[in-house]
């Protein structure tokens, strides 16, 4: 694949990128392994190495395994919006237990909430 999309889905290791979404530690783009099987195992992914989405050159967005050419996302007839449904729920988990884990000694809940926030709800 050429080019890098707003999202980056890579099947065999069930994971998806969120490319706009950076991690404030080191700045990179934050991907998440999706454990769930039923979800991967859809037959309707089962010829799909990577997905580039939401790219500048839309023929790119989808690398086939069987070594069709390259195509578009939309050539599918997929609703892209599950991989962003799954990303996001993955991603306020991930959130949730960076807020829980950002504890100073000696700090209340009120204190913490004044230097962090809420905790992540959605």
């Amino acid at each position: 694949m050429a080019s890098k999309g707003t999202w980056t889905v890579i099947f065999d290791d069930k994971i998806i990128i969120n490319q706009s979404e950076l991690n404030p530690m080191d700045g990179q783009p934050v991907g998440h392994k999706i454990d769930d099987d039923v979800f991967w195992s859809n037959p309707s992914y089962s010829n799909f190495w990577a997905v580039q989405y939401q790219t500048s050159n839309a023929e790119d967005e989808v690398e086939f395994k069987d070594g069709t050419p390259n195509d578009t996302w939309a050539s599918t007839g997929l609703d892209f919006q599950p991989f962003i449904d799954k990303w996001n729920a993955a991603n306020l988990v991930y959130r949730q237990l960076v807020w829980d884990n950002d504890n100073v000694d000696g700090e209340t809940e009120a204190e913490k909430i004044t230097r962090l926030g809420a905790r992540p709800t959605s």
